[in-house]
C-alpha cells in the first residue's frame, strides 16, 4: 500500500480493526486505547474525538498532544519492514502504533509493550 494512501486513511477506519484484532486474541479493547494513548498522549476523550471527526492519520499524529519520548524504543518488524529503519517520521509513527497493537494481540505484558512505562506520558 503506497505511503500516501496510508497517510490519508482515517483513524476511525483503522481503530475498530485494532480492537477486533486484540479481541480475537482475548485481549481487552481498553488495551488498544492504553497503548495508543501511551504513544500519542491522547486521552480517552481525544481518541473518541479523533474517531468521530474521522481525521486522517497524518492529522491524527500532527495533533497528538505529546508523542512519547520512549517511542524510539519500539523495534521489530511490521509489514515486513523494521520500524526502527523507517526514514519517514509519519510512517514510522504509524508503524509504531501498528507494532504496539500487534504486541497487545500477541499477549505481551503491558509493562513490556509500554517499554517500562505505565501511563500515557511515561
Amino acid at each position: 500500500m503506497p505511503a500516501d494512501r496510508i497517510r490519508r486513511m482515517t483513524f476511525a477506519s483503522i481503530y475498530p480493526l485494532y480492537v477486533q484484532k486484540v479481541e480475537r486474541k482475548d485481549r481487552d479493547a481498553a488495551d488498544v486505547d492504553r497503548v495508543v494513548s501511551w504513544l500519542t498522549g491522547y486521552d480517552d476523550e481525544g481518541l473518541e474525538r479523533a474517531v468521530a471527526d474521522e481525521v486522517d492519520l497524518e492529522t491524527f499524529f500532527a495533533r497528538a498532544p505529546a508523542m512519547n519520548p520512549h517511542a524510539s524504543l519500539i523495534t521489530g518488524v511490521i509489514c515486513g519492514v523494521r520500524v526502527e529503519e523507517i526514514d519517514d517520521p509519519l510512517m514510522q509513527q504509524i508503524r509504531w502504533m501498528d507494532k504496539l497493537v500487534d504486541e497487545v494481540a500477541k499477549g505481551k505484558k503491558m509493562s513490556s509493550i509500554l517499554r517500562g512505562g505505565t501511563g500515557a506520558a511515561a
